[in-house]
């Protein structure tokens, strides 16, 4: 493994909470939940969860031009804006963002669920294309958050786009790692966003995997809780800015923690069960490449959606892996599951507990699941030493990952 190392020396978000960091943590750290009913979503036929974590709605015509936003759909509204946070707060200059030395990595589950409706709503009643603008297709491409950040921002390095439901933007920032790591990059603007829409929960409900609890959206995504009835989908963006940590340090810049390790492993046994094994092989790969052993983590943060199978896996998977008394919370009480963006949102998160020496509790984790009770489960906000920590995320279609971070002084 190469001897470059890689720090997080930028945030930027759009969340539940609103437009940019400071209603994010503000909202997590008053234990607060963005969860809230969806109205329009009453007229689905046959979706049972109206419930979500969706973007508050703002007026972004004033903050993007014209000549970019035409092509994008809201998620990448959610990521071209966070990304500007992120850059803003590095202190990069434009010359630096413009740099072939500076990349882009942003993932999302799919292109735009709203642009989906909007092109197949016109185009199946009558399989005509006349209405349909020409910018549509760049709205709902795989890859359309990653090129429109790009295209505003003047990126000319590598850009990349995994696209891998819940774990897209955990493997983005992955991959980030690794490009800077193989000495491509020198600087890349890593993370995922996606957005709350009816078809993308009726896709877990389906699954019979979404919760119902519609007439309390704030106590309704319950991670580990024995009561959990499944998961609550958000929407919105995490961008972070990883760096060769000699730049860094050159540049005299803040730095928010060091990604020392990075494990993605695959399950090949079930497309949508998830599997033990394959969650404790990736933190194991995270700690190894890090040179790290269990007792050196202080904190998991767990993927924990408020699923039966996947929340028992995890619990289980983490005291097999790290330690059964290594703290562990879930902020998708708080945030709802970002999916494409919940790697990135939560390390964002993440990394702020590292300054405050805090830990976040799950929230609404009233009655601990007994089969869950192996891992030390947070349900109260705490003081800690907190070091180096594991960001664990998980995807449907088999995909396991965690990454090792430690705080820099």
């Amino acid at each position: 493994m190469s001897a470059i190392r890689v720090v997080i020396t930028g945030r930027g978000a759009v969340s539940p909470f609103g437009l940019g960091l400071s209603p994010l943590l503000a909202g997590v750290w008053s234990g607060k939940s963005a969860i809230r009913y969806m109205d329009k979503w009453a007229g689905v036929e046959g979706l049972n969860c109206l419930i979500a974590a969706p973007v508050p709605e703002f007026d972004y015509k004033g903050l993007l031009p014209r000549a970019v936003r035409r092509t994008m759909g809201a998620m990448a509204v959610y990521a071209t804006l966070a990304a500007k946070e992120a850059v803003a707060d590095a202190g990069l200059s434009e010359a630096q963002v413009t740099s072939e030395k500076t990349g882009v990595v942003i993932g999302s589950t799919t292109g735009s669920a709203s642009a989906f409706e909007e092109f197949y709503s016109k185009y199946l009643p009558t399989k005509k294309l006349a209405e349909i603008k020409s910018g549509e297709f760049f709205k709902m491409m795989g890859h359309s958050c990653s090129a429109n950040v790009s295209l505003a921002l003047g990126i000319t390095g590598e850009q990349w786009s995994p696209v891998s439901a819940c774990t897209s933007s955990s493997q983005s920032i992955g991959l980030g790692y690794l490009l800077i790591k193989a000495g491509r990059q020198q600087v890349v603007l890593c993370g995922g966003a996606d957005e709350a829409h009816a078809s993308v929960t009726g896709v877990f409900d389906l699954l019979r995997a979404a919760s119902n609890l519609n007439d309390d959206p704030e106590n309704s995504c319950r991670p580990f809780d024995k009561n959990r009835t499944g998961v609550v989908c958000g929407g919105g963006s995490g961008v972070l800015i990883l760096e060769n940590m000699d730049s860094a340090l050159a540049r005299g810049v803040k730095i928010y923690g060091e990604i020392v390790g990075f494990g993605c492993v695959n399950d090949s046994t079930h497309i949508a069960n998830p599997d033990k094994q394959s969650m404790v092989r990736a933190m194991r790969n995270a700690m190894t490449e890090g040179g790290l052993v269990a007792a050196d983590i202080d904190y998991v943060n767990a993927h924990a959606t408020g699923t039966d199978l996947g929340d028992v896996a995890e619990a289980c998977a983490i005291a097999s892996a790290v330690d059964s008394t290594t703290p562990v919370s879930s902020f998708k009480g708080h945030i709802g599951h970002t999916l494409g963006a919940a790697g990135s949102l939560e390390m964002i998160i993440l990394l702020e507990m590292l300054q405050k020496q805090e830990i976040i509790p799950t929230r609404n984790l009233l009655n601990i699941d007994p089969r869950c009770s192996d891992a030390q489960l947070q349900r109260e906000l705490s003081c800690a030493n907190l070091d180096t920590v594991l960001k664990n995320n998980f995807a449907l279609g088999g995909v396991n990952t965690s990454i090792a971070i430690r705080r820099v002084d």
